[in-house]
């Protein structure tokens, strides 16, 4: 997961109260939700509901790796370009790896507020037990909490704003496929994701859409909640190495065609992102040339 720059942008970090005790005192009679996670509603229609899910591109793996499919493979292409978002079935994960994985982040977030808060974010890291992006005493907050850890190189989601992912790619895994929470921004529509059973669901990063010269698109998505269900999920972000120059490809910059992105380091990239709250697309907007 990103966290490579976790020292260089914790201090800019404001820690937030446990949202799951808060939902616990808000299911009481009297419960309020506090006004720092009332957001106005917002004017985009939702698309989606029911067989929503036939709306995301769903890419065969196996195909792709065992056949070469041209088919597979435009459609994995146009999946990056119009969508920016796939599930991706066929990928040989084996199920007991995923439901193992899924048990043990439902049984951390099951765990005492006192136990958890041993796994609390440290102040000199976004790492941990907690909520990052929060920069300001008055800024408004998510209805979530999260773990963020590093898996690699070692040192070490659920209602989240509209915002891109600042990996190359990110893999998510749902635990609870009957709550429906993740939605994708498309032509100024959010559209309701309904996740096929066993597959990832892929999102191309900021990373991949810069390079790519914006042949790929990093798209705005968010998560919403359920009224009364729990909503738990796993992102692996996939990212480059710290030092890495992110700049358009020549491989993408066609004859006559401009440049549309500054190049940047991935560092600083990253301590961007993590020193602000979530703002959509913002931050990858500020690097276009046009």
């Amino acid at each position: 997961m990103v966290a490579n720059n976790a020292r260089a942008v914790a201090s800019a970090l404001i820690p937030v109260a446990n949202v799951q005790a808060l939902a616990e005192a808000c299911n009481g009679v009297d419960g309020q939700v506090p006004e720092r996670y009332l957001v106005a509603e917002a004017e985009e229609v939702i698309a989606g509901g029911g067989g929503s899910h036939s709306e995301i591109p769903v890419v065969d793996l196996r195909k792709l790796l065992d056949t070469r499919s041209s088919e597979e493979c435009a459609k994995l292409k146009s999946a990056c370009h119009h969508w920016g978002f796939f599930q991706l079935i066929n990928h040989g994960m084996p199920d007991d790896v995923i439901g193992n994985l899924m048990r043990d982040v439902a049984e951390f977030f099951d765990l005492p507020l006192e136990a958890k808060k041993e796994w609390a974010q440290r102040p000199d890291s976004v790492q941990g037990y907690g909520q990052a992006f929060v920069v300001s005493e008055d800024q408004k907050l998510d209805w979530a909490d999260m773990l963020h850890l590093q898996l690699q190189p070692t040192d070490r989601v659920l209602g989240l704003s509209p915002h891109t992912d600042a990996s190359g790619l990110t893999l998510l895994l749902q635990m609870n496929n009957d709550v429906q929470g993740l939605q994708v921004k498309k032509d100024g529509r959010w559209f309701a994701v309904d996740a096929v059973d066993a597959a990832f669901i892929v999102k191309v990063g900021d990373v991949l859409e810069i390079m790519s010269n914006g042949e790929f698109r990093s798209v705005e998505h968010r998560a919403v909640i359920h009224p009364n269900k729990e909503r738990i999920s796993v992102a692996m972000f996939h990212c480059p190495s710290l030092n890495l120059k992110l700049f358009p490809l020549p491989e993408f910059v066609k004859k006559g065609e401009k440049v549309r992105y500054r190049s940047t380091s991935y560092e600083d990239f990253l301590k961007q992102y993590f020193s602000a709250k979530l703002d959509g697309r913002a931050r990858l907007e500020r690097l276009k040339l046009e």
